[in-house]
């Protein structure tokens, strides 16, 4: 049986992270560098971007996100996206502080650093900092070998936080994943040992390979961020968060995930393979002596810490969300469950999860305030693993994502 591995906790002697304030100096005040691929807000406005770190990843075709996003994933802001009423009005009455752009910089360094190992996946990435952002959890689908598990590593690297991996199989026990109560003979009793999901970013790899027993343990871990083994409840550390993968094309032999389950995931993101350039990328680089096994060696800094991402998710949570756009969004999860395609629409829980997403999404566009347009890029994403399509529906050939845009489309939206 394949044992899960696991990373220790970050320890005090490890390499002296260099601080995004000391490399590029302070503020002069309050303006912050536009991060790449998003809108300069009222804050950052005239700030010059950085540039993008890696060539762009797969493009798909045009849809809710609009032409030329990352098919299946969660595509940035649009860089300089023209400004309705009501987002000129929430401008002028709601805006960042300076800990906010202190805070973002440091995002903003993790994902160009993350870009010099990771070719491509940039869309992936910001689906995985919203996530940490605002408490979520997130599944992984895409053939073997586009960088799911490398992806997660890297992010964890860059954050110093720990990370665990568990490959997933049939055989695999509960306690394997929690931990158990192992007696120590020298002191006479029983000792807790901690399972590989005490761990700061957890990488489920294969999750639908293990029976729903073994499935039905991570259910505690990752919404009430604590594991009970033998009646004591143990907290896991904070911040948490389930990277779980699944392949989409061999069902064979897998335990689809139960419906409660796939609730408890913020997003399903679809990771596809690389374009051409991408490609040759990945091989240049290779050919150069990269190996994903050796992070250290490819000069990876570790740029922020725990503290830091705690602080960052508490700065999100302060974003203004306007009565407008919560409408908006109570619309939208409403017509997934009017829709006549699906047997079952999205839950109150899915439209909660899909508020933080948005909040996450807009402090790190640099606004202090949620747009429609937060809700309508980050939607798919949350809402494509919570519906059901009816029967009739799959036999047409129609899919999750297909009804959500429509859904989407069809929606008024307030200006």
């Amino acid at each position: 049986m394949t044992q899960p591995t696991h990373t220790e906790p970050p320890e005090s002697g490890r390499p002296q992270r260099e601080a995004p304030a000391e490399r590029r100096g302070r503020h002069a005040g309050p303006a912050a560098p536009a991060h790449p691929g998003y809108p300069a807000s009222p804050d950052n406005a005239g700030s010059p971007g950085n540039p993008p770190a890696g060539p762009a990843g797969p493009v798909g075709p045009a849809g809710p996100f609009g032409a030329g996003a990352p098919a299946g994933a969660v595509p940035p802001p649009p860089q300089h996206a023209p400004r309705s009423g009501l987002e000129a009005r929430l401008a002028g009455e709601h805006a960042l502080e300076l800990v906010d752009h202190d805070l973002r910089e440091g995002f903003d360094a993790v994902r160009r650093e993350v870009g010099r190992i990771v070719v491509g996946q940039t869309a992936a990435l910001d689906g995985l900092l919203i996530a940490l952002l605002c408490s979520g959890h997130v599944l992984l689908e895409g053939v073997p070998g586009v960088a799911k598990t490398l992806l997660v590593r890297t992010l964890s690297a860059a954050l110093d936080l720990a990370h665990s991996r568990i490959q997933f199989t049939p055989d695999l026990m509960p306690a394997d994943v929690t931990g158990s109560l192992v007696f120590d003979a020298a002191a006479g009793g029983f000792e807790f040992r901690a399972g590989p999901v005490f761990t700061h970013l957890l990488i489920a790899d294969e999750i639908n390979r293990t029976p729903p027993k073994t499935q039905s343990a991570l259910l505690e871990a990752m919404e009430e961020r604590r594991v009970s083994v033998d009646g004591e409840a143990r907290a896991l550390p904070d911040p948490f968060l389930v990277a779980a993968t699944q392949n989409p094309l061999e069902y064979e032999g897998t335990y689809p995930l139960p419906e409660a389950q796939l609730d408890r995931f913020l997003f399903k993101l679809v990771m596809d393979p690389p374009d051409r350039a991408g490609e040759l990328e990945i091989l240049r680089r290779h050919a150069a002596g990269f190996d994903a096994r050796e992070l250290e060696a490819a000069g990876l800094t570790r740029l922020l810490d725990a503290q830091a991402v705690r602080a960052a998710r508490a700065r999100a949570g302060r974003i203004h969300a306007a009565p407008e756009v919560l409408g908006y969004l109570v619309d939208l999860v409403q017509a997934t469950r009017a829709a006549p395609s699906l047997a079952l629409g999205v839950s109150p829980r899915g439209a909660t999860r899909l508020l933080g997403a948005a909040r996450a999404r807009a402090w790190l566009a640099g606004r202090a305030f949620i747009t429609p347009d937060d809700v309508k890029a980050l939607a798919p994403a949350t809402f494509r693993h919570r519906v059901i399509l009816r029967p009739e529906a799959q036999m047409d050939g129609i899919g999750a994502d297909q009804v959500i845009a429509a859904v989407i489309d069809s929606t008024p939206v307030p200006r």
